[in-house]
């Protein structure tokens, strides 16, 4: 029995030409695709709350987050992954990215990873109850991140699925099934393109989220972001001169171990740096809970 090809698969009759097109309109073709996976991203607001709030339950109270992922999805859930300490102060152990493959698989495509189920089956055995396993999959069929997110629930693993076709074998594996209805893409089954696209804003869409929710900013200022250039450091003494007004920026981030919300806080109560990082304890992590909510900014001139 031939099953029915996923959406994803299918072929757009609206480029069935795309390659006698000028340069200009072929261009602008490309780019134009992509707003259906905003449209699609948009569609499934509903589904990417509810994993937001799992996933900032998961690491509030010490638990982890896995994106696993074969090729394009694959890498999109490194991506996403790897930019989260950096931007937020995350530990690196908390949320990862993992691609069938291994790492490898990130600079030269090992297309055949993706259909070694044994290998998805074990690629998420160090989760335990409480965790979260994000499965990815354009189509929703690779059977190797099926077999990730199907070994995990048993164990109460939360396992939420993104994938860009209805019905798929991977939704029906999770709790709960993101659908990105991105459909045929520009170039028939290059899910690198509008599917990878969805799947990008899914991925940003649920660790920010997730991130604003743990207190990682303050207001939407990035207050939690890791002093490791120089970019960032004159970026954390503008914040600390932005939020707690006219002060030594410079002194009391050096005072604070380079940390904004620590030196902010210093700033607004008085105290020195271990009583500032016990008020942020106690606030769990929360700066508005300290100083009061962030006022709007005045319009740039």
């Amino acid at each position: 029995m031939t099953l029915p090809l996923p959406a994803t698969e299918g072929v757009d009759g609206a480029t069935a030409e795309i390659d006698t097109l000028s340069d200009v309109e072929l261009a602008r073709t490309l780019i134009e695709a992509h707003r259906g996976a905003v449209d699609a991203a948009a569609a499934a607001a509903g589904d990417l709350a509810r994993a937001i709030e799992i996933v900032a339950a998961a690491l509030g109270a010490g638990g982890r987050v896995i994106v696993v992922g074969a090729g394009t999805s694959g890498r999109l859930a490194v991506l996403d992954a790897a930019e989260l300490p950096p931007t937020f102060g995350v530990d690196p152990a908390l949320v990862q990215g993992r691609i069938a493959g291994g790492d490898g698989a990130l600079r030269r495509s090992v297309e055949g990873a993706e259909d070694v189920a044994v290998a998805g089956a074990h690629a998420l055995d160090d989760l335990v109850a409480g965790d979260v396993a994000i499965g990815v999959s354009a189509s929703g069929g690779a059977p190797y991140v099926c077999a990730a997110l199907g070994a995990v629930r048993p164990r109460g693993v939360h396992a939420i699925a993104i994938v860009n076709a209805r019905e798929s074998a991977l939704a029906a594996a999770a709790a709960i099934g993101i659908v990105l209805a991105t459909g045929a893409e520009p170039i028939a089954g290059s899910t690198r393109m509008k599917a990878g696209t969805a799947q990008k804003i899914a991925l940003n869409t649920i660790s920010t989220g997730a991130m604003i929710r743990l207190g990682k900013t303050y207001g939407n200022r990035m207050i939690d972001v890791v002093v490791t250039n120089r970019k960032l450091r004159e970026r954390a003494l503008r914040l600390v001169r932005e939020i707690a007004g006219d002060v030594d920026a410079a002194a009391l981030l050096a005072q604070a171990g380079g940390r904004v919300k620590t030196a902010v806080v210093m700033a607004h109560s008085h105290c020195d740096r271990e009583a500032a990082e016990a008020a942020l304890a106690a606030a769990r992590g929360r700066l508005a809970a300290i100083i009061g909510p962030a006022r709007r900014s005045p319009p740039l001139p």
